[in-house]
C-alpha cells in the first residue's frame, strides 16, 4: 500500500505527463512556427508609472524561461544610454548594466535563442555608444551575421541559433543586401591576391582606355545605397527639429540580422512588400481586432512571419490580458508584465511548463500552415472534438488562507477552468466541504466538451469558500490539454506566485473520450 501511495504521488502519477518534462518537440523548424515565452517591460518590477527599474526584472523573467526580453534605450547623462518606460517616474537604469545581466543569465535556464526587443529613442552619438557595448558585452553571444547554409525564404530553428542573442529592431538594409555585402567582403581578400599574382614586381598597371560602365547589379546597388542615406540625413535635425526623427546609426542597424521591426498596415500589404525575417508588433487591442475581423489572414501571416503583441498602455498597473486569445491565432510573442502574478501568468506559465521549459512550444500543425483554412472564432472540421470528465475525489493537506483570522480553517471547493478557443473557454466548480482542509472529500464529476483541445490550457484552482462573490485562493496547477495524462492522478498545488505549496495537493480521475456532437453542457 505504501508503494502504491508513493507511486501516485510521485512524478508518473501527477496529472502532468513526465514524457512532456524534458525537451521532446521539434526543435528543428523555423522560429516562427513555435509559441515564444515573452516579456513586457522587462525591467519595470511594479507598476508602469512609476514603478521601479531594475535588472533584478532581467534576472527573473530568464531564471523562469523567458526567451524575449525587452529594452527602451534613451538618453542619459554623460554620454550612457539608459533603460526606463519613457516620459514617466519610473526609475533608470544603465544599458551597459542591463547587457551585462542579459550576458550573465541569458542562457542559464535554457540554451534557445534569446530574443532582445529594442526599443531605441536615443541619438546618433549614444546609439553607437549601444552598438559598441551591444558588441563588446555580448560577444559572441550575439548573432551578428546570417547562419551559413540558410535558404532565403525562412528564419533559422531554434536549434540553429543554441547559445545566440538576437536583436530585434529598426533596420536601414534588407537581409539580402546584408548577405551580398557578406559574399562581397569574404571575396574581396581572394580577388586582391589573384589580382596582385597578375603583376610583376615593378609593374603598374596599365589604365583602361575606357572606363567601363558599372554593371546593372551594381548600379541598382549603388542607387538603394543613395536612396537609404538620403533618407537618414534628411531632414536634419538641426534645422527642422520639430518634424525629425532620431536617426539610425548604420552600426546598430547591421546588428539587427534576421528580426527587422516594420509597421503593420494589413495583412495583404505585408504579403506583398515584406519578407519572412520581418516582424511587426501588435497593441492587445489591434491584435484582438483583427482575430475578429480576419482571424484567418491572421493565422496565416503568422505561419510565414514573426508577431509580438504587448499589453495596452492603458494597463498602468502592469496586469495582463489573457495570452491565450492571442496564441489561438498562431501570435508567437506574446508579451506579458511577469511581475504581477494570477490567472493570465498561471496560464503563460503553464503553457511553458512544456518542453524542458526551454521558452519555445511548437505550434499545432493547423497553426504552421500559410495555407491554414482555420479561424481562431471559427473553426470548422476537420477539428475531432474531445468530451473530458473530471471527477474531483479529495483533497489533501490544503493551506490555510489567512493565519491571522480567529477562524481560519478553510472550506475548500475545485474550480476547473478551460482556456482556448471561444467556443471551448469555460468553467465549471464543485460545492465546498465545509471546514476541512486536511482532507476534504468532494467525490463529483464535471464534464467538458472541447472542439480544439491542441489550444486548451487547463487551470485547476482550489478556493476557500466565501458568501461574497470573490472566494479566496489556496492553490493552482495549470497546463496544457497536450501534456494531460488520463487516470487516477495528483494535481500539486502551486501558490500564486508559482511556487509549490507541497504537500498540498488534490486527487483526481481523468477521461478523455471521442466528442460523438452531443450539445455543450
Amino acid at each position: 500500500v505504501d508503494g502504491f501511495l508513493s507511486y501516485l504521488c510521485s512524478k508518473d502519477g501527477s496529472i502532468f505527463n513526465p514524457a512532456c518534462l524534458p525537451i521532446y518537440q521539434d526543435m528543428t523548424q523555423p522560429m516562427n512556427h513555435y509559441f515564444i515565452n515573452s516579456s513586457h517591460n522587462t525591467y519595470l518590477v511594479a507598476d508602469q508609472l512609476c514603478g521601479q527599474s531594475s535588472i533584478e526584472g532581467y534576472i527573473r523573467a530568464l531564471k523562469r524561461g523567458c526567451r524575449c526580453v525587452e529594452v527602451d534605450v534613451w538618453d542619459g547623462p554623460s554620454g550612457e544610454p539608459v533603460v526606463y518606460h519613457g516620459h514617466t517616474l519610473t526609475s533608470r537604469i544603465l544599458f551597459k548594466d542591463v547587457l551585462a545581466t542579459v550576458a550573465q543569465y541569458a542562457f542559464q535556464t535554457s540554451d534557445y535563442p534569446l530574443i532582445l526587443s529594442l526599443e531605441n529613442h536615443c541619438t546618433w552619438e549614444q546609439q553607437e555608444t549601444m552598438a559598441r557595448y551591444l558588441t563588446e558585452i555580448l560577444g559572441e553571444q550575439l548573432l551578428s551575421t546570417t547562419v551559413n547554409g540558410m535558404p532565403l525564404n525562412q528564419l533559422p530553428s531554434p536549434e540553429q541559433l543554441r547559445g545566440k542573442i538576437l536583436l530585434k529592431g529598426k533596420k536601414l538594409t534588407t537581409l539580402e543586401e546584408d548577405i551580398e555585402e557578406e559574399e562581397n567582403e569574404e571575396l574581396q581578400p581572394e580577388l586582391e591576391r589573384e589580382q596582385g599574382s597578375e603583376l610583376e614586381p615593378g609593374h603598374e598597371p596599365e589604365p583602361e582606355s575606357e572606363p567601363q560602365e558599372p554593371s546593372s547589379r551594381s548600379k541598382d546597388k549603388q542607387e538603394k545605397v543613395c536612396q537609404k542615406w538620403s533618407s537618414c540625413l534628411i531632414p536634419s535635425p538641426l534645422y527642422f527639429p520639430q518634424i525629425a526623427k532620431p536617426i539610425l546609426c548604420p552600426a546598430l542597424s547591421a546588428l539587427v540580422v534576421y528580426l527587422k521591426s516594420v509597421s503593420f498596415y494589413s495583412f495583404t500589404h505585408s504579403k506583398e512588400h515584406y519578407h519572412f525575417y520581418e516582424i511587426s508588433s501588435f497593441s492587445e487591442a489591434k491584435a484582438k481586432n483583427l482575430i475578429k475581423e480576419a482571424g484567418n489572414e491572421f493565422v496565416q501571416h503568422n505561419a510565414w512571419q514573426l508577431s509580438r503583441v504587448y499589453p495596452s498602455g492603458l494597463r498602468t498597473d502592469s496586469s495582463n490580458y489573457n495570452p491565450q486569445e492571442l496564441w489561438i491565432a498562431g501570435c508567437q510573442m506574446v508579451a506579458m508584465n511577469m511581475q504581477t502574478a494570477g490567472l493570465a501568468m498561471d496560464i503563460c506559465d503553464g503553457l511553458f511548463r512544456q518542453n524542458g521549459g526551454c521558452g519555445y512550444v511548437l505550434k499545432p500543425d493547423f497553426l504552421r500552415d500559410t495555407q491554414s483554412s482555420f479561424h481562431p472564432h471559427r473553426p470548422i472540421s476537420p477539428f475531432q472534438g474531445k468530451r473530458l470528465l473530471v471527477q474531483v475525489i479529495s483533497g489533501q493537506q490544503l493551506p490555510k488562507v489567512d493565519d491571522t483570522k480567529e477562524r481560519s480553517i478553510v472550506d475548500p471547493l475545485v474550480k476547473v477552468e478551460i482556456f482556448g478557443i471561444r467556443a471551448d473557454t469555460t468553467w465549471k466548480e464543485t460545492s465546498y466541504v465545509e471546514n476541512n482542509g486536511f482532507n476534504p472529500y468532494w467525490g463529483q464529476t464535471l464534464c467538458f466538451h472541447v472542439l480544439v483541445p491542441e489550444l486548451a490550457v487547463l487551470r485547476f484552482v482550489v478556493k476557500d469558500y466565501n458568501w461574497r462573490p470573490r472566494h479566496g485562493f489556496i492553490g493552482q496547477f495549470t497546463l496544457p490539454w497536450t501534456c494531460m495524462q488520463q487516470g487516477y492522478r495528483h494535481i500539486h498545488l502551486l501558490s500564486r506566485d508559482g511556487i509549490s505549496l507541497h504537500p498540498a495537493s488534490i486527487f483526481v480521475y481523468i477521461c478523455i473520450r471521442e466528442d460523438l456532437g452531443q450539445e455543450k453542457s
